[in-house]
């Protein structure tokens, strides 16, 4: 992506829509009946795969893109690196690409007869009328609300921290967007209070619902800042890289005895071993 590149001219990595490489244990039949035993609730949460409006550097909220053929790829390399993970349940936003994603892990994950739940408040930010737009000059518009040029903006994002940067600049760009949008017409901009709450309430329900039938591993396929935002709310200390998470990664979150603990954050362990498989 184009406005990642100049980040990564400037701080060595980019900024906005793709954590640290905690790689997590695989989950295997025993501990996948334990962890059902004990209500235990295993959340892997994967960022979709690449997709043709990521390629062309275009922000792609709301709106969407199939997967390019390397999304497809990785996404068949992240299924048969979970082929040991027996989910119960599996989740997506309403996503086209998120759906498809999470369609290609269960087909090479063996469970293809798995039901995907399609829930529209897992989606990605929504960037109103700046929906496509390319990401750079998207983000020179927020840049300058805040008196900076895209280049300072982009160190001081590095500097502020991944989730920090992005739920400050929802809110920014929500503003912005008040000015621009026609009601009726389109969705304005979502601010980060919107963006929690939505996201916190479709977790909590996931949780609910799983421990009902008793716990064990659940998939959701979602977007690289939300999952992102998810991940700060629940665990404000986690680390993120400036580039954010990557195309397919995995992020596991535990919950029992009514605690969240974020295992680990952008995990590509799973694609490798899938690739190995291949």
């Amino acid at each position: 992506m184009k406005w990642k590149k100049l980040l990564v001219g400037i701080v060595a990595t980019t900024m906005l829509m793709t954590g640290c490489n905690n790689t997590s244990g695989r989950e295997g039949e025993n501990s996948d009946s334990q962890t059902k035993n004990n209500n235990k609730v295993v959340i892997y949460f994967a960022r979709h795969g690449k997709t043709m409006l990521n390629t062309v550097d275009r922000s792609q909220g709301w709106i969407d893109a199939p997967l390019t053929p390397a999304g497809v790829k990785i996404a068949k390399s992240l299924g048969k690196g979970l082929s040991d993970v027996e989910f119960s349940k599996a989740y997506s936003s309403d996503s086209g690409r998120a759906i498809e994603t999470a369609e290609l892990v269960l087909e090479n994950n063996g469970q293809d007869d798995l039901e995907i739940t399609k829930d529209e408040r897992l989606r990605e930010y929504n960037f109103g009328t700046y929906e496509g737009m390319l990401n750079e000059e998207m983000m020179t518009v927020v840049a300058e609300k805040k008196g900076l040029s895209l280049e300072e903006y982009m160190k001081f994002m590095q500097k502020n921290g991944f989730y920090n940067s992005i739920t400050e600049f929802a809110d920014i760009l929500s503003k912005l967007d008040k000015a621009n949008g026609e009601e009726g017409v389109n969705w304005p901009a979502e601010d980060s209070k919107t963006i929690k709450n939505r996201l916190k309430k479709s977790l909590d329900n996931i949780v609910s619902e799983a421990e009902e039938d008793g716990g064990g591993n659940i998939l959701v396929v979602s977007h690289g800042m939300s999952i992102v935002t998810l991940l700060g709310e629940l665990d404000k200390n986690i680390e993120v890289p400036a580039s954010g998470l990557s195309n397919a990664s995995i992020s596991k979150v535990t919950y029992k005895d009514g605690k969240y603990t974020v295992d680990s954050v952008n995990d590509m362990s799973y694609i490798e071993k899938g690739q190995k498989a291949e």
